[in-house]
């Protein structure tokens, strides 16, 4: 008696035997594992009733596995997942929230606030019709998704200088197209310097991290560094000092001076922020 293709798989190859096999030893997924478990029972010739009483699923589940196998091959085995139901807030309404999170509430005429808060800005996306309803968690997700987060506020200036973006653009330039003959280099000074107790890591128990005595005092001073950066090679240059003085950064222009002979040196500094006192103004003759 011949099988009958509703009831049973289609005959399995070799090939595709083995295939079973592995996917019911390695399938993390339960139900892939399971529905090649009832193709492999079926294409061992066991009815539809034997299949449902060992797995305890119904008639119809092994019907349509078997169906579906028959139709779609080993493809049947992977589940199908639904996407769920459609957002309730799209994507447009989605990055328009986020340009209202990252503006302030006195830009909307809100007072008494000088942050947005999950709930002040939830309801703020409610007066202004944004959205009909909109929970904080939900707020913070969409948030999150759109990679506005919550930060510190920080502070900035600018140069009282009248010439300073005729001096940025000289800048600017100079690093487009540095001189044939000559080197650009960025000098600075970084100070003071000073030894003291620092944060670490180390392994201690739970609960019980080791301290470091703070000093307030520098018994010893402390030391100043005057550093030069050279542009085209990307190596530093510096110098220790006690003190910070134009002196002192003089002396260091006159050793740069000495270890490139021959060349124009261009220091971005000087071109950017001039040197009140006289010192420095008389090591720029050499330097463009």
């Amino acid at each position: 008696m011949a099988r009958r293709p509703e009831v049973f798989v289609r005959p399995l190859t070799m090939e595709e035997g083995r295939k079973l096999q592995r996917i019911t030893r390695s399938a993390k997924d339960p139900v892939k594992l399971r529905r090649a478990i009832v193709v492999m029972m079926s294409g061992q010739g066991q009815s539809v009733p034997d299949i449902t009483s060992l797995m305890q699923v119904s008639d119809d589940y092994v019907w349509d596995v078997i169906h579906t196998f028959n139709e779609k091959g080993f493809d049947a085995l992977d589940p199908k997942w639904n996407g769920g139901r459609p957002r309730a807030i799209s994507s447009q309404v989605r990055e328009h929230i986020c340009l209202i999170a990252k503006t302030v509430p006195a830009e909307w005429g809100i007072t008494g606030h000088s942050t947005w808060s999950l709930r002040t800005l939830a309801e703020h996306l409610i007066t202004r019709g944004v959205v009909a309803a909109i929970s904080r968690e939900h707020l913070r997700r969409i948030l999150r998704a759109g990679g506005v987060t919550w930060q510190t506020t920080t502070t900035w200036k600018s140069s009282t200088d009248p010439h300073f973006i005729a001096k940025m653009q000289r800048v600017l330039d100079l690093y487009d197209h540095p001189p044939a003959d000559g080197r650009v280099i960025c000098v600075d000074e970084f100070g003071p310097l000073n030894l003291m107790p620092r944060k670490g890591k180390r392994w201690r128990p739970a609960g019980s991290p080791a301290r470091l005595r703070a000093t307030y005092h520098r018994y010893n001073g402390v030391m100043h560094m005057i550093a030069a950066l050279d542009l085209a090679t990307g190596k530093l240059y510096y110098r220790i000092r006690t003190r910070k003085r134009w002196r002192e950064y003089l002396s260091f222009l006159k050793t740069l001076r000495v270890r490139w002979p021959g060349e124009a040196v261009c220091d971005r500094r000087q071109l950017l922020a001039p040197q009140t006192s006289p010192g420095p103004r008389l090591g720029c003759r050499q330097r463009c």
